[in-house]
């Protein structure tokens, strides 16, 4: 039986086609792509969730021996719901634009379509040193799934000399990124009519409360600012994305939930950002909460936290893919990404991908078509400089 040869785009239609929306299961794409290693002789590796319905990849192409650059991607893909999708978003789609259309095509799914697409020219190549596969998943929820997949390269002794992850960049080098904290609030009042508001406690007007302080600590940090002026915007930034709660109009709300992040420059202290928050929270509100209720509560969890990517200029890392994506600088970028983690695990990590980032998270999210030769045109140059 012939083994399967998909170019680029083909290989791209493929990975858009499966529904990875975090909420779901990954492990249709996972089982695709395990197959096709394995027609080439290339075996994979599966480590998976806890439930076992969601599986991270790692495959080694080329020698066993240290060293190795790994091309690192995330399968999952956020929701299309609600958004003014034109086209089937799970279906890659040519309006002959220029641009292919469809969810994942910029977020990330193009830069493990190119690598996937060229694993004949990987395999064929006189690798001295190996390359390295890494699908991870639920990376749009909180970087979930890679810290399992760090577990398994350390537990199998792999010493890979860096990681590319290849979100979008437009194929620029980055070398930095701000980190990300998500947490909840849960807020429980105490329920009565809302003429009567010195007998109960609006879990509602508590959470506005709580969401002014959040603000106060972004002014506060936008003050603080970036020496560096690399990042856009050049400041940590404090923000709640969502909220819920209350049952009518003239009952003071006994329940609230709402989320909030914060996204920090690489140097900022965001504990001391948090505990700002949790101490206003626990300290000042809650006592007050409870004196006029002692079932009122506030209770704060953290959903997800992504380290940032810490500048390492002139650093092998940053030098070798800067060579491979042929650019002379490295940029540093306001999103996160799993590069952090890679880092933190004591593999240097770059960011480099195909793609726009301002089309992330998109209706009718796209990529550019010109990306995808720049994006080959990478790996050839990583299979040269591994076989050198």
């Amino acid at each position: 039986m012939p083994t399967p040869r998909f170019t680029s785009t083909d290989m791209l239609a493929k990975l858009v086609a499966f529904d990875t929306t975090s909420r779901n299961s990954n492990l249709e794409l996972i089982g695709f792509v395990q197959d096709y290693l394995s027609a080439y002789g290339v075996a994979s590796t599966l480590v998976h969730d806890e439930t076992g319905q969601k599986a991270n990849l790692w495959a080694t192409i080329g020698p066993d021996v240290a060293g190795g650059v790994v091309l690192s991607g995330h399968t999952d893909v956020v929701p299309v719901d609600g958004q003014p999708w034109e086209t089937d978003p799970f279906v890659l789609t040519d309006r002959g634009d220029g641009r292919l259309y469809g969810r994942g095509t910029c977020d990330m799914k193009a830069f493990s379509a190119v690598a996937l697409a060229m694993l004949p020219d990987f395999v064929a190549a006189p690798l001295k040193t190996p390359v390295h596969l890494a699908l991870s998943y639920d990376e749009e929820v909180g970087c979930i799934g890679v810290h399992g997949l760090i577990d398994h390269i350390r537990k199998i002794g792999a010493r890979p000399r860096l990681a590319v992850i290849g979100e979008p960049t437009m194929m620029r080098v980055v070398d930095a990124h701000k980190s990300i904290r998500s947490y909840s609030v849960t807020i429980t009042g105490h329920e009565a009519h809302s003429s009567n508001v010195h007998k109960g406690v609006s879990a509602v007007m508590v959470a506005a409360e709580l969401i002014g302080k959040i603000s106060q600590i972004g002014e506060r940090l936008r003050a603080t600012g970036d020496s560096t002026n690399r990042f856009d915007p050049p400041f940590s930034t404090s923000i709640a994305n969502t909220i819920s709660g209350g049952t009518a109009q003239n009952i003071l709300a006994r329940d609230c939930r709402f989320t909030f992040e914060i996204r920090g420059l690489p140097q900022d202290d965001l504990d001391k950002a948090f505990e700002e928050f949790r101490s206003f929270a626990m300290e000042t509100v809650l006592p007050r909460m409870r004196a006029a209720a002692d079932t009122a509560d506030i209770v704060i969890k953290r959903r997800a936290y992504s380290p940032p990517l810490k500048a390492d200029p002139g650093s092998d890392a940053e030098s070798f893919v800067m060579a491979l994506a042929e650019r002379n600088a490295a940029e540093a970028v306001s999103y996160g990404t799993e590069a952090g983690i890679f880092q933190e695990a004591g593999i240097p990590a770059i960011v480099c991908g195909p793609g726009d980032i301002a089309q992330a998270h998109q209706p009718n999210e796209f990529l550019d078509k010109a990306q995808i030769p720049l994006c080959e045109a990478f790996m050839r140059r990583l299979i040269a400089r591994l076989a050198a």
